[in-house]
């Protein structure tokens, strides 16, 4: 019996470091260790095929890398396993949007409607998911009537919003229904309230950026992008210099300003999940070649991949240089 319980003993003593060397996956996921991340939870759920969390972790990972029929999965396998998590929802309205977004005509219809369906779970599960029902709203104005859109739907979400105390969140909303109606100066003052009213919210500062960019008043653009890099580093979110970064990429301003965005956060102490590292590197790779520096895109290419090895968008950039 002692003999037993000493053997016991000294096998988890051997265990145990082999535990400890795999992080939480939400530290993998943050740091953009997505292979890794991958590769311990698709072994998780094999051995506990009914951990919930397992799954949704999974779906956000294949998120990240943009395989959405593998997110689709994973995500239906965590709302099955946990039917009341309204994050799972959500993240699952968001995966079959996104494939929505990517597949034919004929296709889109049927995701589209199943996102929506995700989505209005999502919020009915919990009211004060702020992101649920933005998204939802977001939904609303731009699918038409025949896939439960309407512009008086997002209106209500944007009036629930007030009641849960998000405001800023309540007027991008209103900013959107302005915007889609060709209303700009009601848009940009809607915007202007919602940065005042959460005082001084970073992914604002990039949706007033963006709004300026669509609407080709690219020096206030550049301004907007300045000032979300400001609030950015002040509130500790430096996950938004990827999205100011790719603003300027896409506007084809301020190349040099772009790179430093993503060194710094590359190199940063900080990361976001929603803001991959090799996503970063793959961006920085993009803003490089657009300068001319082919050699040193390939790089970031690489770098990307090597924390990425699937990433498909990093994958044909390098195959173009070679």
């Amino acid at each position: 019996m002692k003999r037993s319980l000493l053997a016991c003993c000294l096998a988890l003593l051997l265990v145990m470091p082999a535990l400890a060397a795999v992080p939480p996956v939400s530290e993998l996921l943050l740091a953009g260790r997505v292979d890794e991340a991958v590769g311990y939870l698709r072994g998780r759920v094999q051995t506990v095929p009914n951990d919930a969390e397992a799954f949704a972790l999974l779906m956000r990972a294949y998120f990240s890398l943009r395989q959405w029929d593998q997110a689709i999965t994973a995500g239906v396998k965590a709302t099955s396993l946990a039917p009341n998590n309204s994050d799972y929802h959500l993240w699952l309205a968001r995966s079959y949007g996104e494939k929505a977004d990517h597949a034919s005509w004929l296709s889109a219809v049927s995701l589209a409607k199943k996102s929506r369906a995700e989505f209005e779970r999502s919020v009915e599960l919990n009211g004060n998911n702020y992101e649920g029902r933005t998204d939802l709203a977001e939904f609303y104005i731009e699918a038409p009537s025949m896939l439960g859109g309407g512009k008086d739907k997002a209106r209500s979400q944007a009036d629930a919003l007030d009641k849960i105390g998000k405001p800023g969140s309540a007027r991008w909303v209103r900013s959107k229904i302005a915007e889609s109606d060709k209303n700009y100066a009601l848009a940009e003052q809607e915007l202007r309230g919602a940065i005042q009213a959460s005082g001084g919210d970073p992914d604002l500062w990039v949706a007033l950026a963006s709004f300026f960019s669509r609407r080709g008043r690219l020096d206030e653009m550049e301004s907007a992008v300045k000032e979300a890099q400001r609030s950015a580093a002040h509130s500790q979110r430096p996950g938004v210099l990827l999205d100011c970064a790719q603003i300027l990429y896409g506007s084809n301003r301020s190349l040099d300003s772009a790179a430093s965005m993503l060194r710094s956060y590359i190199s940063g102490p900080l990361h976001s999940e929603t803001a991959p590292v090799f996503h970063a590197h793959y961006l920085l790779g993009k803003v490089l070649e657009k300068t001319g520096n082919r050699q040193a895109a390939a790089v970031e290419y690489r770098a990307a991949l090597a924390l990425a090895a699937t990433y498909e968008p990093a994958k044909s950039a390098l195959k173009k240089l070679q």
